[in-house]
């Protein structure tokens, strides 16, 4: 089969590859139809997880088509079309008992596209298949659902939900990329009083608009910090959410928040961020982290098929198996080529 295999930091390859096999009964094979590019693979080859070695294939978001499966499989069977989540889950550790999947102690959490061969390819192995698929809902298409392997779960869970967003609420957005928008489009099944995004590419932050933004800032333009208090009664925003990962951005929400809010932190930060507890230690702030846990999918599901979320809107680009280079590059580009999610089809 071909697959797109990583070969060390700004190096990778679409190339022949070896078939997955079925190395537990808990097993599926996935003829992947249709798979993207996450920032987080973008990271990956700036050589920020070090847990990503060279000879590795890259990705963690598919929708497929089962061709094979273990004989512990119980859920699913061979043709069905799926869902494969960028977080496995074994089912039966202390942490995914309490839904905490990525953080999973059986083998699982984040480890396609990571610590195992992931879904930019032809045909990915799915370790606990039952509990990491999700079958496809009739009426949906796949550049809808494929947006719920992981955009749509770690906007609403690691923003949205950490950042107990509530009713009235202002809450500001660090970053409009996927992930960023992501958070906007969750942010508003709370009925919040205002929802400010912050970005420095101006496509980006209409893009934002579009999503739902009532006020966009420009931080390249104007002071971010500024123009929140002044949105607010010189408060701050009751939530901000980062969803960039870069020092400066994480500083920058921190900075946002009122006495009494909440940071929640998305973005995959390959350096070090600066705490200045020296400046807000008085101030009463929630600061979360977190890697998706996905529990939130069937949620998500139910909102998408009746269509309460709109998922279809994330895609820009369409492309072929064969355009990997071209894809990674308009991706890489997004404040110049305007890409939101790109989808790769068989």
């Amino acid at each position: 089969m071909k697959a797109l295999v990583y070969h060390g930091p700004g190096a990778k390859a679409w190339e022949d590859f070896p078939m997955p096999a079925l190395l537990e009964d808990t097993d599926a094979i996935v003829q992947v139809d249709t798979t993207t590019i996450c920032g987080t693979d973008l990271h990956i080859l700036k050589g920020d997880v070090p847990s990503m070695t060279a000879g590795r294939v890259i990705g963690h978001e598919a929708v497929g088509t089962v061709t094979e499966i273990g004989a512990g499989v119980k859920t699913i069977a061979v043709g069905d079309r799926v869902l494969v989540s960028c977080v496995t889950a074994c089912g039966t550790c202390r942490y995914c008992r309490a839904g905490s999947f990525g953080q999973c102690l059986g083998g699982g959490g984040w480890i396609l596209g990571n610590r195992i061969d992931g879904t930019q390819a032809e045909y990915v192995r799915v370790p606990f298949a039952d509990n990491s698929t999700y079958p496809v809902p009739p009426g949906v298409s796949d550049d809808e659902l494929l947006m719920l392997a992981d955009i749509l779960p770690t906007g609403y869970e690691v923003g949205v939900l950490n950042g107990q967003v509530r009713p009235g609420d202002v809450v500001v957005v660090v970053g409009a990329g996927p992930i960023g928008l992501s958070a906007i489009t969750s942010a508003q099944l709370f009925s919040p009083s205002l929802v400010v995004a912050i970005d420095m590419a101006a496509s980006r932050l209409e893009a934002a608009k579009s999503f739902g933004a009532d006020v966009v800032i420009n931080n390249a333009q104007q002071d971010a910090v500024s123009a929140v208090r002044e949105l607010t009664a010189d408060l701050g925003a009751d939530v901000a959410i980062e969803a960039v990962g870069v020092p400066a951005t994480f500083e920058l929400a921190v900075d946002l928040v009122r006495p009494g809010g909440h940071v929640a932190n998305i973005g995959v930060h390959g350096t070090s961020a600066t705490l200045h507890l020296e400046r807000i230690w008085a101030r009463n702030l929630t600061i979360t982290t977190g890697l998706v846990d996905t529990y939130s999918t069937p949620t998500l599901l139910r909102l998408l098929t009746g269509r309460q979320v709109d998922a279809d809107r994330f895609v820009t680009h369409h492309f072929g198996f064969d355009e990997f280079d071209t894809a990674y590059d308009v991706f890489s580009r997004a404040g110049e080529t305007g890409a939101l999610k790109v989808v790769l089809s068989k």
